[in-house]
This record gives structure tokens, sequence and C-alpha cells, in this order.
């Protein structure tokens, strides 16, 4: 186990370190830049360059490049081109208790609703509840997420003002964010516990345990259920990833102070430290989400074995 974890997370430091590579050198081809746009452009081009020598953008890209790598193994992420007052990591450190907590919460609802909802089509398949489910899991899937969110916000804000729009606060700003961003999730959830269930069910071991006299609960939650959540813990691991660092259009339209809104600023604005920051975290985010995800398979399902 200790070796296959050394081997996964040297694949991690690899993959970051083209993440990084890629990220910046594409960024950096792009027309344009930080300080040659909007209000800048009325600027004394004097003024301009200066600003430009003050954070090195004067400077040859592969020479940029050393010099943020360097401070990178430092843990400095350097500072915001646009929020000067604040550095990158000020920024996550901010953003990433709002984007997690949201995150969090979407996932349980997603998981509490989805696998039953799941269980259930898969046992009564064919029938209502079967049809409910895949309706619901259907809609979940094919409608984006910032048009439920506006459909939301115009019954429960403005036809019913129950719930605030916009905003951070208690209980009430999280309701509709966490419930947009769970719908989607739970869609999959439900389809992937479905088939995962409809497949275990037609498997020999499963007849064997009903043949034993065993109480059907018994086969459903232990044996069956056990086994068909595998696909499911395969997709949660990249989702945890996704929803924990923020969902660009939600926290946007919701007005959430995320990482997912820190991340559509500094696109729009070519802050190269804030979106070099955020990949990195994102990066970083996903690959330890997939190496625990396989680490839980050998626990979850003894027939899995993680070779050394």
């Amino acid at each position: 186990m200790s070796r296959y974890i050394v081997k996964r997370l040297a694949a991690a430091f690899i993959s970051m370190f083209f993440l990084i590579t890629i990220t910046f050198f594409l960024m950096h081809a792009i027309p344009g830049g930080p300080f040659s746009a909007g209000e800048r452009k009325n600027l004394n081009p004097k003024i301009v360059e200066a600003i430009r020598a003050r954070y090195g953008l004067d400077q040859p890209v592969w020479k940029q490049y050393v010099n943020y790598i360097s401070k990178l193994i430092q843990g400095d992420m350097g500072v915001s081109y646009k929020k000067t007052n604040y550095t990158v990591n000020e920024l996550l450190a901010t953003g990433f208790p709002v984007s997690g907590q949201v995150g969090i919460l979407a996932i349980v609802v997603a998981l509490i609703l989805g696998i039953p909802l799941g269980i259930i089509s898969a046992l009564k398949r064919g029938s209502l509840a079967d049809m409910g489910a895949m309706v619901i899991a259907t809609i979940g899937i094919s409608i984006p997420t910032f048009v439920i969110a506006l459909l939301l916000m115009y019954v429960f804000c403005m036809k019913w003002p129950v719930l605030p729009s916009y905003g951070w606060g208690g209980i009430k700003y999280l309701i509709l964010p966490v419930f947009c961003m769970s719908l989607s999730p739970m869609a999959n959830v439900t389809r992937l516990t479905r088939s995962s269930m409809l497949e275990v069910s037609r498997q020999e071991y499963i007849k064997t345990a009903r043949s034993k006299g065993l109480p059907e609960g018994v086969v459903i939650f232990k044996h069956m259920l056990k086994n068909a959540l595998l696909p499911v813990i395969t997709y949660i691991g990249p989702l945890v990833a996704a929803l924990m660092t923020g969902s660009f259009a939600i926290e946007r339209l919701f007005m959430l102070p995320g990482m997912g809104r820190y991340f559509v600023n500094a696109v729009s604005d070519r802050d190269y430290t804030v979106i070099m920051g955020m990949t990195i975290f994102y990066g970083a985010f996903v690959m330890l989400c997939t190496l625990l995800v396989d680490i839980a398979y050998a626990f979850i399902d003894p027939r899995v074995r993680i070779t050394r």
C-alpha cells in the first residue's frame, strides 16, 4: 500500500508540473495582458511599462516562468494584479471556505437523495417510481444548472420572495445555491446507482444469497449495494474536487465570495497569478480526491487489489 501511494504521489507531482507549465505558457501566449485592456488602455504608455516592470512582465516569458516556479516552491503564488492588496494565497484562503461549505452540502444532498432514488428505481424497475426517478435524473442532467438557478430565483426570490437572491450570510443564503449545485450530481448518482444495482442483481452470488434464505434487506444492503457503489465512488472523487472548489456559474449568479467568482474575474481581467493559483489548487485537489478514491476501493471491495 505504501509503495503504491508513493508512486501515485510521484505521478501527481509530475502531472502538476506539466499542468503548471502548459497553463503558464498558454496563458502568456494569448494576446494582451492584465495591463493592456479595460481601464488601463487610456494610461500613459510609460506608466503602463513601469507597472509591467514592477511585476516582471517586461521580462522574457521563460524568465517569468523560472521566477514563478522558484517562488511557488517556497509556497508563494504571488500578488493579484487586480486586487493589489491581496496575495493569491489570501484569496484562496478566503474563497475556499465558502466554496467548500457549499460544495460539501451539495455533495451530501446529492448522495442522500441520489442513492435511495437509484436503489428504489432498480428494485422497482418499470414501475411509476422507476419512471419518476428517471424523469428527475433526466431533468437534472439535461437542463443547464444556470437555467435552473434563474428559474428558482424567479420563483422563490421574485414571485414568492422567501429566499435571498444573492449574498452570503445565514442558512437562507445556502438553500438555492446548494440545491442548484446538487441537482446534476444527484441525477448522475441516481443513474449510476440504478444501473449498478441492476447489473449486480444478475450476479450468481446474489442468487446464491437469496437461495440460502437470507432476508431481502441483507441481500440488498450487504451484498448488492456494497458492490454497486463502486462506480458511484469513482464519480464522487472528481465531483468532490469540482464542487468544493466552486461552481463558476452558481457563484457568479448568487454573488457568493468563493473561488469560482475569483476565477471568472481573473480570466476576464487576465490576472495571471490568480489564474495560475486557482488552476494549481484545483488540479492538486482533483489528484488528491482521485488518490483517496483508489485507496477506498481496496477497503470497500476485497476483490480489488492495489498493484504494488
